[in-house]
């Protein structure tokens, strides 16, 4: 997205994905801009089936984001090269443990040097690598070549409400430089605000860490355990992810901003939040094969929780509570359990990062 390959008034940006976060940015970039009579940007999207495309394409409705009308000007490409042909921007919304697959995939068709902004939050299991670092490593770019800019925006962003255009922030980092700001200035709108943040690390390790805590939450929603009890997981939850993040080398300040603590606060609280309603759905007793099997979205903290914990044993961080959500997700450990086992650690003080 830079002087030389796009109009700054209209950048031709292709999204990545026709889940509830591909659609909402799609909606927003569909907006009006500087001119009330004209898009902010001209948007493609793409969806790697193509049945849901086609649909998408007839009907201008997803049943993954119910209320949702895409708006006129964006359009649904039929193919992959249609899709990336003389893009400026991707926007990549693909669920992360699907974004190998789909970059490869796509891999011929994107243009060399146009900018990426993932929107994903999760850690591939296996590699343990970020959205940015996934994609990365799928377009296996020539390391001679003008480096491709690389971000992310991340923040407390629950669909449903960024649909309506409810007030919302997010924060966009990158370690390219100026690319953030260009993002803020392209997502930027009347109710939706965007800071921006260097740390790209923190941001997306926050975003994909609060999916963890955010379905031991939803176990406490469904066991009636009580708002003294959430409102304490929520405060050391953070305090685990802050601890991972530093060990990692991030910032310590990412995770108690929009990013880190804002972003944790909403997943954990709102009955949309789809991490918190599947750990509701455990601790009222549902099993988790067939819970995922019937939700139409993808639980990304599922999976991230694999990865969260091999993380914590690679960098040596103590993080009692994923560890107990991996117990009772992957171990068969009961949901009253894991919370025995929480509340008889041996006492301590109170810590927040090392």
């Amino acid at each position: 997205m830079t002087a030389d390959r796009c109009s700054p008034e209209q950048p031709r940006v292709c999204v990545l994905g026709v889940g509830q976060m591909g659609l909402v940015c799609a909606g927003v970039l569909s907006q009006p801009g500087d001119d009330p009579n004209t898009p902010r940007a001209t948007v493609r999207l793409w969806g790697h089936d193509d049945v849901e495309a086609g649909n998408l394409a007839q009907t201008r409705r997803s049943p993954r984001l119910p209320g949702f009308d895409l708006p006129p000007s964006a359009r649904v490409a039929l193919s992959d090269e249609e899709a990336l042909l003389h893009a400026d921007l991707i926007v990549s919304a693909i669920p992360v443990q699907f974004i190998r697959e789909a970059w490869t995939r796509l891999r011929p068709h994107v243009p060399e040097f146009t900018p990426v902004v993932s929107v994903a939050k999760g850690i591939e299991t296996g590699t343990l690598l970020r959205p940015t670092q996934i994609i990365a490593d799928a377009l296996a770019d020539d390391p001679d070549a003008r480096p491709r800019a690389l971000g992310c925006l991340s923040g407390p962003t629950i669909a449903g409400e960024l649909a309506r255009c409810l007030p919302a922030t997010m924060v966009a980092a990158s370690d390219h430089p100026g690319f953030a700001e260009e993002v803020q200035r392209l997502f930027t709108t009347s109710w939706l605000r965007v800071y921006t943040n260097p740390d790209l690390l923190g941001v997306e390790l926050a975003g994909a860490t609060k999916n963890v805590i955010a379905i031991a939450a939803g176990i406490i929603d469904g066991l009636g355990a009580g708002h003294n009890a959430k409102s304490a997981l929520l405060a050391r939850g953070l305090a685990e992810i802050a601890r991972l993040g530093s060990a990692m080398g991030a910032h310590t300040e990412t995770f108690f901003g929009v990013a880190g603590a804002g972003d944790l606060a909403t997943t954990c609280f709102s009955p949309e939040g789809r991490n918190r309603s599947c750990g509701e759905a455990l601790g009222r007793g549902a099993k988790l094969n067939e819970y995922i099997e019937q939700s139409m979205c993808v639980v990304e903290g599922v999976a991230t929780t694999r990865s969260v914990m091999d993380l914590a044993d690679k960098y040596r961080v103590e993080m009692p509570i994923a560890r107990a959500v991996h117990a009772v997700l992957f171990e068969k450990l009961d949901p009253v359990d894991a919370i025995t086992m929480l509340m008889s650690r041996e006492l301590t003080g109170e810590r927040i990062a090392d």
